[in-house]
């Protein structure tokens, strides 16, 4: 009998250097993933106006609002502006109609307008730490100004039927543009 002869392991295949993948490889596919990515943003940004906020039709909530109480509107305000929710809705109080807005630093404006009583209204939209600031006069207006929650800033106005508010979290100059256009 023959003693078994052991043959030699193979040596592991090795590319060569020329033969692997370098970095360069891997940037070129990373473009290719990019580029078109890019392009749909752009498109999505330019031609659609992507990062337009929505605007929202408040014509139900204003007719539903306007069988309660008379109801202002603000007029003369600039494309910036955007409405953003409309709703409408009876309490045991009376009713509240809540329009939101963005204004061109588009930061939120909610208007109140309401037929419950100012003494309830007030501290429920603009919370218990309220504190009065100073005024702001408008047309036939005389807007009391509040600081409200941290950060937000609050106008507020009673009528003979109802109380309005501008509640935000924006410069004092957009919320007496939006107080200043309502009629």
């Amino acid at each position: 009998m023959e003693p078994a002869t052991s043959v030699p392991a193979p040596a592991p295949a090795r590319l060569a250097p020329k033969e692997g993948r370098r970095p360069r490889d891997m940037a070129y596919s990373l473009l290719v993933l990019l580029v078109p990515i890019a392009l749909v943003m752009v498109f999505w940004k330019l031609v659609l106006d992507g990062d337009k906020p929505i605007s929202k039709d408040t014509t139900s909530a204003v007719q539903s609002a306007s069988q309660r109480f008379t109801v202002v509107q603000p007029a003369g305000l600039s494309e910036d502006w955007y409405v953003t929710s409309a709703n409408f809705r009876e309490e045991d109080g009376g009713a509240t109609l809540r329009l939101g807005y963005v204004d061109p630093e588009s930061d939120p404006i909610l208007l109140v307008q309401s037929t419950v009583p100012a003494a309830t209204l007030v501290p429920a939209e603009v919370g218990d730490q309220g504190k009065r600031t100073g005024t702001f006069r408008a047309g036939d207006r005389t807007w009391m100004v509040y600081s409200g929650r941290p950060g937000e800033t609050a106008f507020i106005v009673t009528e003979q039927n109802r109380t309005i508010l501008l509640i935000g979290e924006t410069d004092r100059d957009d919320m007496e543009t939006l107080a200043a256009a309502l009629r």
